[in-house]
């Protein structure tokens, strides 16, 4: 199978989107000429013209307003938000209009409508500019929230976010941008609400999404060689909506539970994985208390130094993992 960059997967899942569906269009900042900030939606103009891929003011409340009005009026709009901090400024119009349009109309109104944000620490870009802040949105109802670790998921998982008929806020953790990985090519389809398990194992799961995935799967990788530790690593992939079945199963089968992201620990989305294991019948299998490893309770710091102490690290699930494995 042919190899692509996350980025590339992302475009891929776009124009084809746009060119099966004239009613799929991009709007946002920057994303016509420069690409986007991140280069995902290069060459897109070219294709399409202003008129499918629009430039919008700097305004993340007019982009996400829009977009709802679009959606709602019968188009599919793929709305890019620079960074996924910015998402403060289009809080009503995302969580207050968007996510409960469909609702308040008994069904009748559809919003489909998709939001990209990039997410996540490890680019130096401070503290307004590197935040994880999924956790926030997964208590909104009607709301759906996609997180991609791979490049064939985040072509398969956009593809199914534009597909649906209610509106998802599509989080693209931005240090997996040049990533590599096998990319299916054609129409390829990853439904929302199906975790994946990337790695079967029998003493231990640990569940992550993200741009924590390829770490643990290398951790895991290293506790089998070095500590002969069998690892099962679980990514849940969207997290509304959650595979619980999955989640459940696993920690069932291990007994032993590892949470590891890198959004703050405190008020995470580890807490609610961990609730759905523990209010589930895989309680009375567990051999250990689960245990969560998450980001630092502080803003992301400039310094690279102290970025890389704010999130999760390799060294730490390794230790964490050995810790609940040997206790």
């Amino acid at each position: 199978m042919r190899e692509l960059t996350y980025a590339q997967a992302l475009r891929e899942a776009m124009t084809l989107e746009m060119r099966r569906d004239e009613a799929v269009f991009l709007m946002g900042e920057d994303i016509g000429v420069y690409g986007g900030a991140f280069g995902v939606t290069a060459g897109m103009l070219e294709e399409f013209g202003p008129e499918r891929v629009r430039e919008t003011p700097i305004s993340e409340a007019a982009i996400v307003g829009a977009a709802a009005g679009a959606a709602v009026t019968g188009m599919r709009p793929i709305a890019e938000i620079m960074f996924s901090d910015f998402l403060t400024i289009a809080m009503d119009q995302l969580v207050n209009q968007a996510a409960k349009m469909r609702y308040m109309f008994g069904g009748t109104a559809k919003v489909p409508m998709v939001v990209r944000a990039p997410a996540g620490s490890g680019t130096g870009a401070a503290a307004q500019h590197c935040q994880s802040p999924e956790a926030w949105f997964c208590n909104v109802p009607g709301l759906k929230v996609v997180i991609p670790s791979t490049p064939a998921d985040a072509k398969g998982l956009l593809t199914a976010a534009i597909r649906d008929d209610n509106p998802v806020l599509f989080l693209e953790q931005k240090l997996l941008y040049k990533t590599t990985g096998p990319v299916p090519e054609g129409e390829y389809i990853v439904p929302l609400g199906k975790a994946a398990v990337h790695r079967t194992g029998t003493d231990l799961t640990i569940i992550t999404y993200g741009r924590m995935l390829p770490m643990c799967l290398k951790a895991a990788a290293e506790l089998e060689d070095l500590q002969g530790i069998s690892v099962e690593v679980v990514d849940p992939r969207t997290l509304v909506p959650l595979d619980k079945e999955t989640i459940i199963a696993s920690a069932k089968k291990t007994g032993r539970v590892l949470i590891v992201h890198e959004a703050c620990q405190t008020g995470g989305f580890g807490g609610e994985l961990a609730a759905v294991i523990a209010e589930s019948d895989a309680f009375y299998r567990l051999k250990a208390p689960i245990r969560r490893y998450g980001g630092l309770d502080v803003p992301i710091p400039y310094s690279p130094g102290l970025e890389a102490r704010a999130v999760p690290d390799m060294d730490g699930v390794i230790q964490r993992a050995v810790e609940l494995v040997r206790s």
